[in-house]
């Protein structure tokens, strides 16, 4: 009972900040300090939210199923043309194309010269590089400062970046967020080519991208890909790709097929504690705590609905 009430105790303290990042390396007289894994365990139900079948992707492969929430607040007319390439089926049959090491897994159509047509979808669509930062809905700010951006934070589940002088607002390249490929001209991509970040988050390449959303299950499937030897990390032969066998809208999908997930919600005081246990690491091995956190070290919690 004493060592949940210190938990307790804890856990409100790093949520409301009123722990210094000092405090909370001393092992005494504070209680514990707790990990991601305690504030989850922890977390009540009102701090998680299911994800929405309307705007989450299924990409399957033989190995299982990577699932990617979408962000249509983020690029509205990318987000509806994966969807309608989706329920196209432009992506079944097609491929991972590129396993780049610490860069990014991409797909899509690996043969530019003769490329599958699509049908109802749109072959280019204009950037959505960034968004009105009053359109930037649920923003909750990180406290630490940024090499590239005047703000950071998560909005709705997603890490996202902010320069309020500009009034515009984006989504950052963390681990697993997933963007649009394109040429040279910032309006030649539409959604027909995806890649996921595999490593070492490329922030230099915010607000040059399209980026429509963050995988949230199934990661491994593509961060453990054999790593492809031409330029930039494509694969040089065909038998190299990982076959695509099928990419849907969970909406679509029958009820009991569909991955039963939450994702923990980025404005609540769970997210909050998540975050003061990422800046203050707690357990056993620990022996110094930095104190702070950067936007794309910042986990953010997925579980199987209960």
């Amino acid at each position: 009972m004493q060592n949940a009430m210190c938990m307790t105790m804890t856990l409100t303290l790093l949520a409301a900040g009123s722990l210094t990042p000092a405090q909370a390396r001393e092992d005494k007289p504070l209680p514990p300090r707790p990990t991601v894994a305690d504030v989850v365990k922890g977390a009540p139900a009102s701090d998680w939210r299911a994800l929405d079948p309307d705007n989450t992707l299924y990409l399957q492969t033989a190995a299982g199923r990577v699932v990617i929430e979408l962000a249509p607040g983020f690029a509205p007319m990318h987000v509806a043309n994966i969807k309608a390439l989706a329920r196209e089926h432009y992506f079944d049959g097609l491929a991972v194309i590129r396993s780049q090491d610490n860069y990014v897994v991409q797909w899509g159509d690996a043969d530019e010269k003769n490329p599958k047509p699509v049908k109802t979808a749109k072959s280019a669509l204009a950037a959505e590089f960034t968004i009105p930062v009053k359109n930037d809905k649920g923003f909750t700010r990180l406290a630490e400062r940024d090499v590239y951006a005047a703000q950071v934070g998560h909005s709705n589940g997603f890490p996202v970046a902010r320069d309020p002088k500009a009034g515009v607002a984006w989504m950052a390249h963390c681990y697993g967020v997933v963007g649009v490929g394109r040429d040279s001209d910032a309006g030649s991509g539409s959604g027909t080519s995806l890649y996921a970040v595999n490593g070492h988050a490329p922030r230099h390449l915010d607000r040059n991208i399209t980026m429509v959303g963050r995988v949230v299950s199934g990661m491994p499937l593509l961060s453990t890909l054999p790593r492809g030897t031409g330029p930039l990390g494509f694969y040089e032969k065909p038998e190299q790709a990982t076959p695509i066998l099928a990419v849907s809208i969970a909406a679509d999908v029958p009820e009991a097929e569909r991955s039963k997930l939450e994702v923990m919600r980025t404005d609540s005081a769970s997210f909050q504690a998540v975050i003061n246990a990422q800046r203050n690491r707690g357990g056993p091995w620990t022996k110094y705590a930095p104190g702070h956190v950067e936007l794309c070290n910042v986990t953010i919690p997925v579980r199987e609905q209960k």
